[in-house]
């Protein structure tokens, strides 16, 4: 059974940064694609940021210039760094990892999340 697991999270004060881990378990197989989402209450979840195997990269309009996504193909691991924090980034934040294998078919994964809070 394949696993995301988040961590990083927490409070931080407005500007400054935080760096979320995501690791997985119980892949064969290399993700095609990995990135991060996130949702505030009451709002939709959003786009972050996502990274192909093949290093493309993707970002949400809200954190273009802000933050950076990594990751490491080889462990099926990705990183997020948050800088510039913002109250708007508050949120829960969500590992994905999505594609499909010949032979066997498509998959979309997600961690359990979590909280990023940007607060004075």
């Amino acid at each position: 059974q394949v696993q995301l697991i988040e961590s990083g999270g927490g409070l931080v004060q407005p500007g400054g940064s935080l760096r979320l881990s995501c690791i997985s378990s119980g892949s064969r197989f290399r993700f095609n694609v990995m990135g991060w989402y996130r949702q505030a209450p009451g709002k939709q979840r959003e786009l972050v940021a996502t990274q192909t195997s093949g290093s493309g990269t993707n970002y949400g309009d809200a954190v273009k210039g802000r933050f950076t996504i990594s990751r490491d193909s080889v462990k099926n691991t990705v990183y997020l760094q948050m800088n510039s924090l913002k109250p708007e980034d508050t949120a829960v934040y969500y590992c994905n990892a999505v594609g499909s294998v010949a032979g066997w078919g498509s998959y979309d994964y997600w961690g359990q999340g979590t909280q990023v809070t940007v607060s004075s």
